[in-house]
């Protein structure tokens, strides 16, 4: 079985290397940064089971670390910090952390902590990258779609708008919500961008084998249902 590998992001050395030799003791392998920006580029380009994450960091802080590694990564993250605030924890999990935890805190919590972490993980990896919905099957892995077992091909962008409509089916979505998941919160162009690759995605789904799956909510936006 190989060893877990854990990255500390702390700048504080005693606690950092308390965890370090507490974590060892208990089988992983653990790395340490003390710095911001070096610990992000050091998650960035290694490949890690699990990183502990503490806020206030020099040279940039853990939220905005946390922020830039979800981009590219989904490595679990839990959140080491003395701050208790509320909003900081909310921030921290929307944001993409799996857990979080204040200072000072039992390193038996944390040991606890980590292993509902990786039973997760362990349990999602069984999960299958696939969205159904109706005979419309969707996998992410294979970036194919098929309807009753008929592949349709489409465009990268075709793609993330539908994978998002599917991961959201029966809710109802405003194009400014679709704009910004699908194209991001840095997109300039035209807001009509969202209503030209509905109207793709019906001419090859709805319209091609006559089943309604986009339905448009006026004044709204969008939703996506199997009737």
């Amino acid at each position: 079985m190989n060893k877990k590998k854990i990255l500390i992001i702390e700048d504080e050395i005693k606690i950092g290397r308390f965890l370090q030799l507490e974590l060892q003791h208990e089988g992983y392998i653990v790395d340490i940064e003390q710095d911001g920006r070096q610990g992000l580029e050091k998650a960035l380009n290694e490949e890690y089971d699990l990183i502990l994450l503490d806020v206030m960091l020099p040279s940039l802080n853990g939220m905005e670390i946390l922020r830039r590694l979800r981009l590219a990564s989904q490595v679990p993250v839990i959140m080491l910090t003395a701050k208790d605030d509320v909003m900081d924890k909310v921030m921290g999990l929307d944001r993409g952390a799996d857990d979080y935890i204040t200072k000072p805190f039992a390193i038996e919590e944390l040991l606890a902590r980590i292993r509902v972490v990786f039973k997760h993980k362990r349990i999602d990896s069984f999960k299958p990258n696939i969205i159904q919905v109706g005979n419309l099957i969707l996998d992410m892995d294979q970036y194919s779609l098929t309807y009753d077992k008929n592949p349709i091909d489409l465009t990268k962008k075709e793609f993330d708008l539908l994978k998002y409509l599917m991961l959201n089916k029966g809710l109802v979505l405003t194009r400014d919500n679709i704009l910004e998941k699908v194209w991001g919160y840095d997109y300039i162009g035209d807001t009509n961008i969202v209503d030209v690759y509905i109207r793709y995605l019906r001419s090859k789904i709805d319209d091609k084998y006559n089943k309604k799956f986009i339905h448009t909510v006026r004044g709204v936006g969008y939703q996506l249902k199997d009737e």
